[in-house]
């Protein structure tokens, strides 16, 4: 991979008057008293957090000139179909995704690597490892997100100090009073989703990968297969039978479902709060109760910006990174967007909130998000299995197949 020009070099120029370079149409960088004005930086981008970054960009060309053409892609397809294109110089200059995206992005060789200098002291420690593979940052961090237990605080004043089954006997009381028709909302759908359980899960002692020396996820660790692992698929089979988990409630039912006040609980993120408080719903949001003994952990997922490295904007898009690093940006990502600034002082600002400082209290023991690239080995035998497992198959032998059929994937490279 080439040698990325250090962000850190250009956070000391200042944005109106640093020189840029623009493309020639041999792809060559050449310096221009205003490059700005015509250069043009592609983003890949999907629909739930193009308003935020269109907004800092919008305040970007204000100061530059930068233009930008956004192209809207599905999150679930992006990172395979960049890593596809842009090899062959038809992808964009940057995308916007998730740090689970960074080991595949770095093996494949499409990115590049950032260096923020002395202003890396002033992000969070969590996005800055959820960014990074080999000790090495590789993307810009702009947002951390994790899930909390939220609730309607019309139907629940208070938040829950129990268990999770003490949780779920509250809701099933509202149940049966006639107020709810869910006890609490977990979304599904028909190919599962571990990542809503994981809290769950860890409460059972169960982790997807264990560590290495240095504390980074080590891929021939993988340990969902273990006895703490099966504990908990008797607990997601135990969920299917009270109708908790249900493969036709997936992130869009159980969203609405909370928003028209059929349940006082549910597992999700910040990503849904705008919509509840569209509906008029009054929300809190605290950490989720444990199930198995040992605190519910999330995974805190951290949203960044990647720079190709096939990109022949480079020193104008680094002058974007350094924008973007910048307190009043990360800001405006957080005030459209809604996801925790990444930036420590804007982060502090944030949450204040209460609504954004419940997340941040319900993440406090979270687990960074694997990014390595085993880990896109994982998610589809592990969410099929736990839906499954609702639906009535076999706690432990479908979980221990499950995590078979992982292990051999991972060892397939």
């Amino acid at each position: 991979m080439r040698r990325s020009i250090s962000v850190a070099a250009v956070l000391g120029m200042s944005l109106g008057l640093a020189a840029c370079a623009s493309s020639t149409p041999s792809g060559t960088a050449t310096t221009s008293a205003a490059p700005a004005a015509t250069t043009t930086l592609t983003v890949w981008v999907d629909d739930t957090r193009a308003p935020a970054v269109k907004a800092v960009a919008e305040e970007f060309t204000k100061e530059t000139g930068t233009q930008f053409q956004f192209v809207q892609k599905d999150f679930g397809t992006m990172r395979d179909e960049f890593i596809a294109q842009a090899p062959t110089g038809k992808g964009p200059d940057i995308i916007v995704g998730a740090n689970d995206w960074t080991g595949a992005l770095v093996q494949n060789g499409v990115v590049e690597k950032v260096d923020l200098g002395d202003k890396a002291s002033g992000f969070l420690d969590v996005a800055l490892k959820g960014m990074s593979a080999g000790g090495q940052l590789y993307g810009l961090p702009y947002a951390y997100e994790n899930i909390g237990l939220v609730r309607n605080t019309a139907l629940v004043a208070d938040a829950p100090t129990g268990t999770f089954d003490d949780l779920i006997a509250q809701g099933q009381a509202l149940v049966t009073a006639g107020k709810v028709k869910y006890p609490v909302l977990i979304q599904q759908g028909d190919t599962g989703d571990a990542y809503h359980l994981y809290p769950i899960e860890t409460s059972f002692g169960s982790v997807v990968f264990g560590k290495d020396a240095k504390g980074d996820y080590d891929p021939t660790q993988f340990t969902l297969g273990d006895p703490e692992g099966v504990a908990f698929a008797s607990y997601v089979a135990k969920l299917g039978k009270l109708g908790i988990l249900s493969k036709d409630i997936n992130g869009d039912a159980a969203r609405d479902l909370f928003a028209q006040g059929k349940a006082p609980f549910m597992v999700t993120g910040s990503w849904y709060i705008p919509d509840f408080t569209k509906a008029g719903i009054k929300v809190a949001v605290s950490p989720i109760p444990s199930a198995g003994g040992q605190p519910a952990a999330p995974f805190v997922g951290v949203q960044g910006f990647f720079l190709s490295s096939k990109s022949t904007n480079k020193l104008v898009a680094q002058k974007f990174f350094s924008y973007l690093a910048t307190e009043a940006a990360q800001t405006k990502l957080f005030e459209v967007g809604g996801r925790v600034p990444a930036l420590k002082a804007a982060a502090d600002k944030a949450a204040t909130d209460p609504v954004v400082g419940g997340f941040a209290k319900a993440g406090e023991n979270g687990q960074v998000q694997p990014s390595i690239p085993a880990m896109g080995a994982v998610w589809q035998d592990w969410g099929l299995a736990e839906v499954g497992i609702a639906q009535g198959a076999d706690p432990a032998s479908t979980w221990t197949a499950a995590a078979a059929s992982i292990k051999a994937k991972i060892a397939k490279g």
